[in-house]
């Protein structure tokens, strides 16, 4: 009955994102770029419920538990997603940005470490996780990432008082330079000065234009993005994981077989090989998921970027304005549209967008005025994308029998909120999360990618600590008491 019941869930479901799906395309064509981001955001969700993918629940089990089953199946993500980055960009089909370079990103990792360890998942994680009916995540989602991100980059006051003098002096003079241009650009918020001031006046690179001086080829793309910044730190991570997790273990286990076949129980370069294969396909579900995470993210790009040159555009803003919705964009005429899978952006539009409601003008800031814009939440197509992850793992949890409505404790509460909030501070100053910040970049070719990896793995271990001094804490004096 229960198995029923679910199925029913998952058709339903299914079947009103369809509907949804036709509303728009009868609405106008153009509506089929957001259309795109729905379904894809659908796959997504679907991949990381049944693979179980989570940058919290790798870093956590990895530190905690010696568990590097998760941490495996990101890697074997990041290569697959490398190569075919590398090939879409030989073709010009690539919608992938560098970010600005900088220290920021190691900084801005760790905070998001340390939130996603709190939150109990990372930013995609806790997407997938509300799917699934955990209340915990859907308190980190809005508390955190819609509403704590919204507000964060919105803050002056005091705490503008605490830029360093360089970024305001640069920033007055790119916001005078703008003015001259036409463009009023808004400089009110800690947040503008640290754009205008500092993050603009960054270099932002990839490995293929650094050995190519600038002027990339085919090679370049495989040889520096693909081979040298992913592949290559992908196959020491998953070296080191083995070595220091499961080598042990599987070692013993491989001198017993030799022994019982009557062999010399002596190990050799093949059977590192064999081990670190072991470690790779001992959760075929995880690393199959990592293998189709990666084909489908190369998938949505070139799907992006087929469609933006079909409609004869680089952002979604332009077509909203062909529909007459000038109000959703910002002064540079676009919306925030990545091109390819990104989390947090859009969750701190849709806060932004309740906040207004609520007489907060979120329009008077560098990050939403000038730069994302505010569409309404049915016409944010990046939005549709974490809502279709929403929807995705939806219905996998349903088909699987996963799916459980889960209210928080007080406890949890309090973890799901600050995570939420530390996840979304330390999303905003990278302009990037474990997908965008970590992920997406570092299969890209550019190094931020994995200064953010760094810190995020360095703030994992961090929360992680505290998680569990404060669960045996708790527990001693339970026993205590007791």
């Amino acid at each position: 009955m229960e198995e029923k019941r679910n199925a029913m869930w998952a058709y339903l479901i299914t079947g009103a994102m369809i509907l949804i799906s036709l509303l728009y395309w009868a609405t106008d064509v153009y509506y089929m770029y957001m259309v795109i981001y729905i379904w894809f955001g659908f796959a997504y969700g679907m991949m990381l419920q049944y693979g179980r993918f989570c940058f919290a629940s790798a870093s956590r089990d990895l530190i905690a538990a010696g568990v590097p089953r998760m941490a495996v199946g990101i890697m074997v993500a990041l290569i697959f997603f490398s190569f075919i980055q590398a090939t879409l960009e030989s073709v010009n089909m690539s919608t992938f940005h560098a970010a600005p370079f900088g220290i920021h990103m190691l900084i801005s990792g760790a905070v998001f470490g340390v939130g996603m360890c709190l939150a109990g998942g990372c930013a995609s994680g806790s997407l997938y996780k509300v799917g699934e009916g955990n209340m915990t995540s859907l308190l980190a989602v809005i508390f955190g990432l819609c509403l704590g991100q919204a507000i964060f980059v919105d803050t002056g006051g005091v705490f503008n008082n605490l830029m360093p003098q360089a970024w305001v002096d640069k920033a007055m003079q790119t916001q005078a330079g703008m003015l001259q241009a036409g463009i009023n650009l808004p400089v009110n918020s800690w947040f503008d000065y640290y754009l205008a001031g500092y993050i603009w006046h960054q270099p932002s690179f990839t490995i293929a234009k650094l050995i190519s001086g600038g002027h990339p080829t085919a090679i370049h793309f495989f040889v520096g993005n693909a081979f040298i910044n992913a592949m290559l730190p992908a196959l020491i991570i998953l070296t080191l994981i083995y070595f220091f997790y499961p080598r042990k273990n599987f070692m013993k286990k491989r001198k017993k077989e030799m022994k019982k076949a009557g062999k010399e129980p002596v190990t050799g370069f093949s059977d590192e090989m064999a081990g670190i294969w072991a470690m790779i396909t001992s959760s075929k579900r995880t690393s199959w998921m990592g293998i189709l995470v990666g084909i489908t993210a190369g998938l949505h790009i070139l799907t992006m970027a087929g469609i933006q040159k079909k409609f004869g555009v680089t952002n979604f803003g332009a077509l909203l304005k062909r529909m007459g919705h000038f109000s959703d964009v910002s002064l540079k005429g676009e919306v925030f549209d990545p091109g390819y899978w990104y989390i947090t952006s859009q969750e701190g539009q849709l806060g932004a967008w309740i906040l207004e409601k609520f007489g907060w003008n979120m329009h008077d800031n560098i990050f939403f005025g000038f730069v994302n814009g505010l569409p309404e939440p049915i016409r944010n197509p990046a939005l549709w994308m974490s809502l279709g992850i929403i929807f995705g793992a939806m219905v996998m949890a349903r088909l699987s029998n996963e799916f459980k409505f889960k209210l928080p404790s007080t406890e949890l509460i309090i973890w799901g909120v600050s995570g939420g909030i530390l996840m979304g501070f330390g999303s905003r100053p990278s302009l990037g999360c474990n997908i965008g910040g970590f992920f997406i970049r570092a299969a890209g070719g550019d190094p931020n990618g994995w200064g953010y990896g760094v810190g995020m793995i360095g703030g994992g271990f961090i929360g992680g600590t505290f998680l569990n001094w404060f669960t045996e804490r708790r527990m001693r004096q339970q026993m205590a008491d007791f």
